[in-house]
């Protein structure tokens, strides 16, 4: 088969994935942030030679950018779209029988499940929360892809967030939950919804991974802003 084919370049991405290293690498950069080559050598637990052979392959691939400041190599998924590709492949490579060994296994997925970043955007059961509530009180159409509605753009825009996009991004998708199993919010509106929540100081980051919790003060906020109820954060299941 032509290596410039559509099928061979499909099947050349999906060799870029299908290691498991490279994958774990992938998966750790749906924080958001660029990371160096040696924090995601440590992540992956390979040699930082490994880890530098790996990361050429995923930027030669176009799944990861690179950018160097001295002597450090940073690098972070090449945007959007290479984001949304680790996020459907995550979701539908959900866990099913199999359970964590360990833990501090047990407690990463525990946090990861309650709330955590989707490259850009809320995921898990606080991003599902704000997804429901904002579709249940007509701020999002769930039969639209979840874009927002009249009501829904007047309510970004009374919280000063303007919802237009930056260059073809989508100003919304619905995204399928891995956790969840339900979709949450994505595209342009579902990165300025998460980062406002942080920079209100209604979620933060709990350590140094992807997970994030709801605050206190961001319960009383989305309480009187969309009505969320306490119980909206706990498992559902």
């Amino acid at each position: 088969m032509a290596p410039g084919s559509a099928a061979g370049r499909v099947a050349a991405l999906a060799a870029l994935l299908a290691d498991e290293t490279r994958a774990a690498m992938c998966l750790a950069l749906l924080d958001g942030r660029a990371w160096t080559a040696g924090e995601l050598a440590r992540h992956a637990r390979v040699a930082a030679s490994t880890a530098s052979e790996h990361l050429n392959r995923l930027v030669a691939g176009g799944v990861l950018a690179e950018e160097r400041q001295g002597r450090h190599r940073y690098v972070r998924l090449a945007g959007s779209g290479a984001a949304r590709l680790v996020e459907e492949l995550a979701a539908r490579a959900a866990p099913g029988g199999e359970r964590p060994v360990g833990l501090s296994a047990v407690r990463a997925g525990s946090r990861l499940a309650r709330g955590r970043t989707c490259y850009d955007h809320l995921a898990g059961r606080i991003g599902v929360a704000l997804t429901d509530a904002m579709a249940e009180r007509g701020l999002l159409d769930r039969d639209g892809d979840l874009a927002p509605t009249a009501e829904g753009r007047a309510w970004f825009a009374a919280q000063g967030l303007d919802l237009t996009p930056p260059g073809r991004r989508p100003v919304a998708r619905a995204c399928l939950d891995w956790t969840e199993r339900r979709p949450h919010l994505a595209g342009h509106a579902g990165a300025l919804l998460c980062r406002h929540t942080l920079d209100q100081g209604w979620c933060r980051r709990p350590g140094t991974d992807r997970a994030v919790e709801i605050t206190p003060e961001g319960e009383r906020r989305l309480g009187d802003l969309l009505g969320i109820a306490a119980d909206a954060w706990r498992p559902t299941r």
